[in-house]
C-alpha cells in the first residue's frame, strides 16, 4: 500500500488556489459548518475544503458520494482532521480505491485554527443546525454550548400521525402535528391567530428556544397521507413558520430522528407533559417578510432582481406529474427558475447527504448560483404546498442569504385558480 505523506501549514497555504488539489475534511458536518467541538480559536473550515465525515465510510456508496464532489483520481488530495488516525483511516480507503496521490495535514488546530492570516470558511448560522451530542448534553444539564436561554422545547414533528411520536421520541420532546401551525384546507401558514393560540398550548413563547425534527421512514406516494413519513421534512416547514411568527431561536437537530439513533441516544414511548403559556410575548407575525403570498408572487415575476424559485422534481416542473394525489393540474408557474429537489414531493435528496444531514452548503449554493438563483436577489421559494420550499429557505437562510422567502400558497394554490397561467412540456 502507497506509504502515506504529510504537507505542512506552509505548503498548503502555497497550493491553496490550485485547482488540482482537493482539500478534505473528515470531521464531522457539525465541525465543517462552525462548530467548535474541540475547543479551537475559530469554527469552520479550511477554505474550499469539502466535507466527507469519516462516518461516510461504512456506506456501501462511499465512492459515489466521493466522485459527486468532484473528487478524483489524478486530484492531489489533502486531508485532515482533529484526529490524524481518522485523517490516516479515510487516507487509506482512498488508495484501496485507487487514489494515489493523497498527502495528510495535522496541523489544523495547531497552526491553521489559530492564525487569523489563514482563510476559513463556516456556514453564518451554524448554531441552528445542532447535533445529537448537543442535544442531548441539553437534556442532560440544561446547558450546551452557543446556548444562553433558559428555557427550551424539543417538538417531535409529525402529519397527523401522533403514533410516530408513541413509537418512540426523544426524551423530552412533545408532540407537533404540522396540522397546527398550516391549514388542512389551503396548506398554508395559519392564521396569526391561530398560530399564536397553538403555540401558546404547546408552551412555547418568542423566547423559547426551539429544537425541531422529525423521524424518515421512506414516504410512499401511493399513500393517501405520503406526508405522515416525512417527518423531518414537516419539522424544517414548521421550523420556517416558527421564524415567521417570531420565535427568536429555532434550530433544527441535523439530520433528524436518524441523527439521535446513529449516535445511539436512546428513545422513549413516555409522553412528555405540555405546559401551556399565558401569552406568546410578541404581535404574530413578528417577520412577514418571510412569507409571499400569490399576489407578491405575480410582482417577483415581472421583476428582473427577484426570483420565483420552483424547488420540485424534473417530473413535476415539466408537467409529467402534478406531484400529489389530491393536486389534479400538472405544469409550472411561468417564469420560475428551476431549482431541482429531488425525485418527488416528499424527497430532497439533492438538499441532503445520505445520513439526512443538510448537504454541504457550498455544494447548495453552487447549483443555485448556477440556475441564477444569488444572494444579491430577492428569492421566494416554492413547491406544491410549502414544505420542500420552506428546506430551501432554511437552506439559504442558514448561509445568510439576506432577502429570501416562501411562496406559501406553491403550485396547490396556483393552480387551483384557472386564471393563472401555466406551462407543461408533455402530455
Amino acid at each position: 500500500m502507497d506509504k502515506l505523506e504529510y504537507i505542512s501549514t506552509e505548503q498548503l497555504m502555497k497550493n491553496l488556489n490550485n485547482n488540482q488539489i482537493k482539500i478534505i475534511d473528515v470531521r464531522s458536518v457539525e465541525a465543517y459548518n462552525g462548530w467548535k467541538l474541540k475547543g479551537e480559536y475559530r469554527g469552520g473550515h479550511i477554505r474550499g475544503a469539502k466535507s466527507l465525515p469519516i462516518k461516510w465510510l461504512n456506506y456501501i456508496d462511499w465512492l459515489e458520494i466521493v466522485r459527486s464532489k468532484d473528487i478524483f483520481p489524478d486530484h492531489t488530495l489533502v486531508i485532515y482532521s482533529y484526529d490524524q488516525r481518522d485523517s490516516e483511516k479515510v487516507a487509506r480507503q482512498f488508495i484501496r480505491a485507487g487514489y494515489h496521490k493523497v498527502k495528510l495535514y495535522n496541523g489544523f488546530l495547531d497552526s491553521w485554527s489559530v492564525n487569523p492570516e489563514l482563510p476559513m470558511e463556516y456556514l453564518p448560522r451554524y448554531r441552528h443546525l445542532v447535533s445529537a451530542d448537543w442535544l442531548n448534553e441539553l437534556i442532560i444539564t440544561g446547558k450546551a454550548p452557543e446556548y444562553d436561554n433558559d428555557k427550551f422545547s424539543i417538538c417531535h414533528a409529525h402529519y397527523r400521525n401522533k403514533e410516530d411520536y408513541k413509537k418512540g421520541h426523544i426524551p423530552g420532546a412533545i408532540p407537533l402535528d404540522t396540522n397546527t401551525l398550516e391549514s388542512t384546507e389551503t396548506w398554508n401558514r395559519r392564521s396569526p391567530e391561530e398560530l399564536k393560540s397553538t403555540l401558546e398550548k404547546l408552551g412555547i413563547t418568542c423566547d423559547t428556544t426551539v429544537i425541531l425534527y422529525g423521524r424518515y421512514s421512506f414516504p410512499d406516494n401511493n399513500s393517501p397521507y405520503p406526508g405522515s413519513n416525512a417527518g423531518h421534512l414537516g419539522a424544517i416547514r414548521c421550523a420556517v413558520i416558527m421564524l415567521y411568527a417570531g420565535v427568536k431561536d429555532v434550530r433544527i437537530l441535523n439530520g433528524g430522528l436518524q441523527s439521535w439513533h446513529d449516535a445511539k441516544y436512546k428513545i422513549t414511548s413516555e409522553e412528555t407533559e405540555v405546559k401551556p403559556v399565558d401569552d406568546f410575548g410578541i404581535e404574530i407575525p413578528a417577520h412577514p417578510e418571510i412569507m409571499v403570498d400569490t399576489p407578491e408572487a405575480k410582482k417577483i415575476l415581472k421583476t428582473t432582481d427577484q426570483n420565483l424559485v420552483c424547488v420540485r422534481s424534473w417530473p413535476e416542473y415539466i408537467g409529467k406529474v402534478s406531484g400529489y394525489n389530491y393536486i389534479e393540474k400538472r405544469g409550472r408557474i411561468p417564469g420560475a427558475v428551476f431549482s431541482n429537489s429531488g425525485t418527488d414531493a416528499y424527497h430532497m435528496e439533492n438538499f441532503r447527504n445520505l445520513d439526512y444531514t443538510t448537504r454541504e452548503y457550498h455544494e447548495i449554493e453552487k447549483l443555485w448560483l448556477e440556475a441564477g438563483i444569488t444572494p444579491d436577489k430577492r428569492n421566494a421559494f416554492y413547491c406544491g404546498t410549502g414544505w420542500r420550499g420552506s428546506e430551501a429557505f432554511l437552506n439559504a437562510w442558514l448561509m445568510g442569504w439576506p432577502d429570501i422567502a416562501v411562496y406559501d400558497g406553491g403550485w396547490f394554490e396556483w393552480s387551483n385558480d384557472e386564471a393563472n397561467p401555466y406551462e407543461i412540456d408533455v402530455e
